[in-house]
């Protein structure tokens, strides 16, 4: 992959487990991932693709290797450092909304800022708003949105900050097919019109085939790159893998 690195991995190792019960989650992976792309990590149940992302992303640490973000190594940074800069610098859309239902979307949107002590780029905030079609919605609380829009807001805070990078891990699994489609749309509108960052963990080939490249990971190793990936590219693949 070409380009500028937004977050990338050398030599990284993961061991969980001793003796007979280790397991090596990343065995030797080296990736970087380019500003203003759309990755997806895929790969068959255990082949340490969420493990690599919350390596990359500074939620759980490695063994060997180095890990970065920008300029910036992660190995060897304080827990208040690693907090910081995942505050400041990262985004996070998971499976699971993570909203708050006493607070409006535009709360929720906001809040991470808040915490913070960050004021809002208000320009920003509408442009990020207006993308995913929630200025209608930013009074309603998220008993009154559905689970796609739920989702869009879950996105919205986490592009609200201007971070470095977003890690989106399986943001439609969820949801159903067409607010899973509105999400990846979206996700893909971000880093084609908001210049954003974007790496995504997927089991799913629909989901990946919005992606701008494809990294496959097999028994914590890199087994292949997808460039431009299809969903039937992706399958044949998977399948190949005995997914």
């Amino acid at each position: 992959m070409d380009g500028p690195a937004a977050v990338g991995v050398a030599e990284v190792v993961k061991v969980y487990g001793r003796g007979d019960a280790q397991v090596r989650a990343l065995d030797h992976v080296s990736l970087d991932f380019p500003a203003r792309r759309f990755t997806a990590i895929m790969g068959p149940s255990g082949s340490g693709k969420s493990t690599l992302m919350h390596c990359l992303a500074g939620l759980d640490t490695v063994d060997s290797g180095r890990v970065r973000i920008g300029r910036t190594e992660l190995t060897g940074l304080s827990d208040a450092e690693l907090t910081r800069l995942r505050r400041d610098r990262v985004g996070f859309v998971f499976q699971s909304f993570n909203l708050l239902p006493t607070l409006t979307a535009e709360e929720n949107i906001l809040l991470g800022l808040r915490l913070a002590g960050r004021r809002p780029d208000r320009a920003w905030f509408g442009a990020v708003v207006d993308a995913l079609g929630l200025r209608p919605r930013l009074r309603h609380r998220p008993g009154e949105l559905s689970g796609g829009q739920q989702q869009r807001v879950a996105c919205a805070r986490a592009l609200v900050g201007r971070p470095d990078v977003v890690f989106a891990d399986e943001p439609t699994g969820s949801l159903d097919s067409r607010s899973g489609a509105e999400v990846l749309g979206f996700l893909r509108t971000s880093v084609r019109e908001l210049g954003q960052t974007v790496v995504m963990v997927t089991h799913d080939p629909v989901a990946a085939s919005y992606a701008d490249h494809g990294v496959l990971l097999a028994d914590g190793r890199v087994a292949a790159h997808l460039p431009r990936p299809t969903a039937d590219a992706v399958l044949a693949a998977l399948t190949g893998l005995g997914a």
